[in-house]
């Protein structure tokens, strides 16, 4: 079962890709995805990361918590469901 994990805090420059490569560090990521604006495209400065067990989003969320990814330290905590 893959964990989705809520990411935070991103900067506007802060990529899928990006995203993809920082939390890779962690374990196997299945899916990164940066939110962006309908209308601009622009960033909405959170995203989502799919890791592949329960056991690597518990790390990325140990280890990269408070990190800097392209400037600015991001947060990550594991995703609540929508309502």
């Amino acid at each position: 079962m893959a964990t989705k994990l809520f990411v935070g805090s991103l900067a506007w420059a802060t990529n899928d890709d990006s995203l993809k490569k920082f939390f890779e560090s962690a374990g196997t990521v299945v899916s990164a995805n940066v939110i962006t604006d309908r209308e601009s495209g622009r960033s909405r400065g959170f995203g989502f990361v799919e890791m592949s067990s329960d056991e690597e989003a518990k790390k990325a969320i140990d280890e990269l918590n408070g990190k800097d990814l392209d400037g600015r330290p991001i947060v990550v905590n594991e995703a609540k469901p929508r309502d």
